[in-house]
């Protein structure tokens, strides 16, 4: 069977048009991984950067419970026989406050 020229030269401008769609289509695919692995290396530090906050912040608790328990020790507000009086003796209540 005998192609035209005209057929000839369709068929190579459509696996042209076809070969350039196709490099698009695989620098597209390209582009969305690249931006999806950005996105996953800013996740990663991110939550690095919070779990080294949430063990920060859970040290500092221990440390002011730790705080807050030694001073309920000592504390004479804490242990005043009258504690329902509203006013607080002024000696009493600069034993508790910090230096």
């Amino acid at each position: 069977v005998f192609q035209s020229h005209e057929e000839d030269d369709r068929k190579v401008r459509r696996r042209e048009k076809n070969r350039v769609a196709a490099q698009r289509s695989r620098k597209k695919q390209t582009q969305k991984a690249d931006k999806l692995h950005e996105e996953y290396e800013s996740l990663e530090q991110e939550n690095t950067s919070l779990k080294r906050e949430i063990v920060k912040l859970t040290d500092e608790m221990k440390h002011l419970s730790e705080v807050l328990k030694d001073h309920e020790k000592i504390c004479p507000l804490l242990h005043c026989t009258m504690n329902f009086v509203t006013v607080p003796r002024p000696d009493a209540l600069a034993s508790c406050l910090p230096r």
